[in-house]
């Protein structure tokens, strides 16, 4: 965190990420699978595998959505290591957040399911689009009253604003199919 290139006021930037840092480090040594802890040259890595899940944290909790103009922020951190670190910290990510799913008390709580459009292409292109061919397909915005070529997410959200769940399946998955399964995961 000494080489971050914001000038004004890095010195709050740096005290709220060091707490967060401690917060992630201990979560690494709780949930952390000894297949991610021992990998190959572990030891020769310049930034912790705690500190890259602080700084995903610090990412979102910034709003800023590119990792690439995120590690712009700092000196010496090339975004496609980054990119490839957060990959290989994915499951250890969902594994702290459904652990804290389980801490969560829901009891008397609201839960709200719903969905969004994640579209690929203009509509135009909705039959002669390649991309995605396999995962992918064509599904219906009733809002909109459009085809879209994509996928769609499906959310779980308690009353007070906290994400339980979430999934993304194909554009043409009813969000029924989708309850029954973002409920169990939620674990209300």
């Amino acid at each position: 965190m000494n080489y971050l290139k914001l000038k004004r006021f890095s010195h709050h930037l740096q005290v709220s990420f060091s707490r967060l840092n401690m917060i992630c480090r201990s979560w690494y040594k709780l949930y952390a699978p000894d297949s991610l802890k021992h990998r190959r040259n572990t030891d020769q890595t310049k930034i912790s595998d705690s500190s890259i899940l602080a700084m995903l944290i610090w990412q979102a909790e910034l709003g800023i959505e590119s990792q690439r103009r995120f590690c712009k922020f700092f000196v010496g951190l090339s975004h496609s290591r980054f990119n490839h670190r957060s990959r290989q910290l994915l499951p250890l990510i969902y594994l702290i957040r459904h652990v804290l799913n389980q801490e969560v008390d829901l009891s008397g709580k609201i839960l709200i399911i719903d969905s969004f459009p994640v579209p690929v292409c203009q509509p135009v292109r909705n039959y002669r689009v390649k991309i995605f061919h396999d995962m992918a397909d064509i599904g219906y915005k009733a809002t909109k009253k459009v085809y879209y070529y994509g996928f769609k997410v499906h959310a779980i959200v308690s009353d007070d604003g906290y994400l339980l769940d979430y999934a993304v399946t194909k554009a043409s998955v009813h969000d029924a199919k989708e309850t029954t399964e973002l409920m169990a995961n939620a674990h209300p």
